[in-house]
């Protein structure tokens, strides 16, 4: 492909059958995709994917997925390597910001582009720290078992107090993916966090990790490197959880990459003190 310039892209819908190409470009850049999760994130918004292309061949991608009528979430943004440079990137963050309408919009954008979405309104919220490392040996303790499909009505509402928005549609499908782990703590009454362990191209990844307290944490972690003893493992931390930060380097984890929180405006009210792990840095 020759050198080319912003209106020779045409920026349209991405598809499921797309998301090969997407996923191929974000494990290039090293983030680690999970194996399964095309189908769950097109689940929440099947519209929410963009590819730009010239002459019919992908040159980039961004993600921009509505949650309900107030917020929206941008990931995915890639430029294949060899067209940086040329602007196919903002030309294709336009268009898919479109999508987003009057929501506002969050990300969790990698240090190297941190001053490009300042510059297009987002603001920090909080750093968010990738912790990894080979899994320790542990068993699942009292009081944590797999999820079941009748957790499902408690794990949507528990996840509701814990995130910007509701997102049933996304976690239908994120709880029994292909080679999902889901597991949940109960107390005498009630849910008190749960925990999803994935299969992803370099290792595994947390997320979500939810939790009342450090205890409940504690105890789901534990049944997640029950699964992954032995195997890399990876989880992001918000860093002003201090307690979740402890909690992976106890397990003998490290600090590996970045991003930051970034929002367009407010959000509504949520426990981000139950946040140990967070879902995906694509979705939120």
């Amino acid at each position: 492909m020759t050198s080319s310039a912003p209106q020779d892209l045409v920026v349209t819908q991405a598809v499921p059958a797309d998301w090969p190409v997407i996923s191929g470009w974000a494990a290039a850049e090293g983030w680690n995709p999970g194996l399964s999760d095309g189908p769950a994130f097109f689940a929440q918004d099947p519209e929410g994917f963009f590819l730009g292309r010239i002459d019919g061949e992908p040159v980039s991608a961004i993600s921009v997925v509505n949650y309900g009528a107030d917020y929206a979430f941008l990931g995915c943004y890639l430029v294949r390597p060899d067209l940086r440079g040329h602007g196919h990137g903002l030309t294709t963050w336009k268009t898919a910001l479109a999508h987003a309408g009057n929501r506002t919009v969050g990300l969790d954008g990698v240090v190297a582009q941190q001053d490009n979405y300042r510059q297009s309104g987002f603001r920090l919220a909080y750093r968010t720290i990738r912790f990894a490392g080979t899994a320790p040996e542990a068993a699942v303790p009292a009081g944590v078992r797999p999820a079941t499909p009748a957790d499902l009505a408690a794990i949507t509402a528990y996840d509701a107090a814990c995130h910007p928005a509701d997102r049933p549609r996304f976690l239908a499908q994120w709880l029994t993916a292909p080679g999902h782990r889901a597991f949940v703590r109960h107390d005498d009454e009630r849910l008190t966090g749960y925990a999803v362990l994935r299969p992803g191209r370099d290792a595994l990844r947390v997320g979500p990790l939810l939790a009342d307290t450090t205890e409940d944490a504690r105890a789901l972690f534990d049944a997640l490197t029950a699964e992954a003893a032995g195997r890399e493992l990876a989880i992001d931390v918000p860093e002003p959880n201090a307690d979740g930060i402890a909690l992976a380097e106890a397990a003998g984890l490290a600090p590996s990459f970045e991003t930051a929180r970034m929002y367009t405006g407010p959000v509504r009210p949520h426990a981000q003190e139950r946040v140990f792990g967070v879902t995906t840095l694509e979705l939120g």
